[in-house]
């Protein structure tokens, strides 16, 4: 029997959200502070999986210019109807404290490429929200509300509206459906309908390890919902040595063959605690038992490293490639942005063709105006590198290679200007907020040609290497580094993304001084 491998969507790839149209499967998958909005993964055989689009590219569906850390897209909903593909996204602007200020918005599109439409502006109410279509046309809208009163459940339950598509505007009244078990935190809710029962699909417990998906139904979309008294259908509570802990907050979905599968967010942690490439995407095959209701096919409620796979044949994608030489028109669907996309203003490669140029704007720690170009590590093991051409004048000018969890961690070896040693390589690592220099004396390097920048990361260590016009090996710059802290589960506050490499350019003068990247290497060990 062939096995599905896990993860199926390997790096940061949270909160799935699974669609089967035809013969054909998409996962979509949270973006959170990152840019362009929202991954779209396809695949006919639920085993192999390709990048099929980004939804939300122009700044007029989603501006998070200023979006706190781990705000952004959260928890996207994917669903298709009569020719049209749906999909919904909370954008969150500060999601700290009593408050949580997240807007959800509709946009539709003919083909899952696009073209993407404009957004519909639904409500503010909650965030994880989603579309079920009915089967008399009605459609009908859920979030988790939030509720931020004191004394209040904050996770108060999944209410219910109905969607105008007429009107193109939620319209009668709001009603409260479920309000979730003693795992509590109730969100990220999904409905489907099967055999005259509505089946509503929520997450509990957070998405830390205490995670789970719990299942309810009810003869009418409106409830009342009945919990599945066998709850939860999955978690990894309970199960420290399972390979895939923080398990819930998925979706469903059946083959053309008639075998159900569920989708879920993950983490593998290292050290047993630092899930670095952050929440992951996982499949588990699912049955339907004799009174309806839904179990893991693997007889418990733990998720497993590999999956019965469907009876469906197989479809490879080609490789991708290791190395980009920016010789294109348009930079893949790897490359992302932080808060806002990609524009010839800072980003182009058009000024010096072959290379990404990058101007120089903001910190690493700005949450506006960063020139940072950057990919998932979707692997423990692996090797970034680039070569950079970068002439800086003072030390306001840096430019190199960036390892990136968020403003708080991060790594950065890069060029810079130095009074007296003019062009030199510092390292800098930003360690839960406080900013250290690793060379307190920077190295003087090349004064004139690309330098080549390099990291090994295995696992939890990570080492820094250079090579410039003087040099033929690779030598190796700063300690060997620890990876921990760019993890989800390093910071005191709950964060939600993953590690990231890739190329950046800073200026503090103003001048926008560029910094040109001759290719950038991507390889897995």
């Amino acid at each position: 029997m062939s096995t599905i491998q896990n993860p199926i969507l390997p790096g940061f790839h949270a909160d799935p959200s699974i669609l089967r149209v035809d013969d054909e499967f998409y996962i979509a998958t949270s973006t959170f502070e990152w840019f362009p909005g929202v991954r779209i993964h396809r695949s006919k055989d639920l085993q192999n999986w390709q990048f099929a689009a980004s939804p939300l590219t122009r700044r007029s569906q989603l501006d998070m210019k200023g979006n706190m850390n781990s705000g952004g897209v959260w928890a996207p909903d994917l669903s298709y109807h009569d020719g049209t593909f749906y999909l919904i996204y909370t954008d969150v602007k500060q999601w700290h404290g009593a408050y949580k200020d997240a807007h959800n918005y509709l946009v539709t599109a003919p083909a899952i490429e696009g073209p993407w439409s404009e957004p519909v502006y639904l409500n503010s109410s909650g965030f994880d929200p989603s579309l079920f279509h009915d089967d008399d046309g009605r459609k009908w809208f859920m979030n988790m509300i939030w509720d931020y009163r004191s004394g209040r459940n904050p996770f108060a339950g999944i209410v219910l509206q109905e969607f105008s598509e007429a009107e193109q505007k939620l319209v009668g009244p709001v009603k409260t459906i479920y309000t979730g078990t003693e795992i509590k935190l109730t969100e990220g809710p999904h409905i489907y309908k099967k055999d005259g029962w509505y089946y509503l699909l929520v997450a509990e417990g957070g998405t830390e390890y205490d995670h789970a998906e719990t299942v309810a139904r009810s003869r009418s979309i409106d409830g009342p919902y009945e919990t599945d008294p066998d709850y939860p259908l999955i978690t990894a509570q309970g199960n420290p040595e399972s390979g895939l802990q923080k398990a819930g907050h998925g979706s469903l979905v059946d083959t053309p063959k008639g075998e159900w599968y569920f989708v879920h967010l993950c983490g593998r942690p290292l050290n047993g605690a630092y899930c670095t490439l952050g929440r992951e995407t996982a499949i588990q095959k699912v049955e339907w038992t004799e009174d309806g209701w839904l179990r893991l096919a693997n007889g418990t409620r733990y998720p497993d490293m590999a999956t019965p796979a469907p009876d469906l044949p197989l479809h490879p994608y080609p490789k991708e490639d290791v190395k980009d030489d920016f010789d294109a028109d348009a930079l893949s669907g790897h490359w992302n942005s932080l808060r806002v996309p990609m524009d010839e203003s800072w980003c182009s490669l058009k000024a010096n063709p072959g290379w990404l140029r990058l101007y120089g704007r903001e910190s690493l720690g700005s949450v506006h105006n960063q020139s940072l170009v950057a990919r998932r590590q979707t692997s423990f093991q692996c090797v970034a590198e680039t070569s950079v051409s970068f002439d800086p004048e003072y030390f306001q000018h840096k430019a190199g290679l960036v390892i990136y969890y968020d403003t708080e961690d991060h790594v950065y070896l890069h060029l810079t200007g130095h009074e007296e040693k003019g062009r030199v390589l510092q390292i800098i690592r930003t360690k839960n907020g406080v900013y250290e220099e690793l060379l307190l004396a920077p190295i003087r390097t090349a004064q004139t040609g690309a330098v080549q920048l390099r990291a090994e990361i295995n696992k939890d260590t990570m080492t820094l290497f250079y090579k410039d016009e003087r040099t033929t090996e690779w030598t190796r710059i700063g300690p060997v580094l620890d990876t921990t802290h760019m993890s989800d589960d390093s910071a005191a506050q709950v964060r939600f993304t993953g590690t990231f490499v890739g190329m950046a350019c800073q200026d503090y003068s103003g001048m926008k001084r560029a910094a040109d990247f001759d290719y950038f290497l991507y390889k897995e060990d």
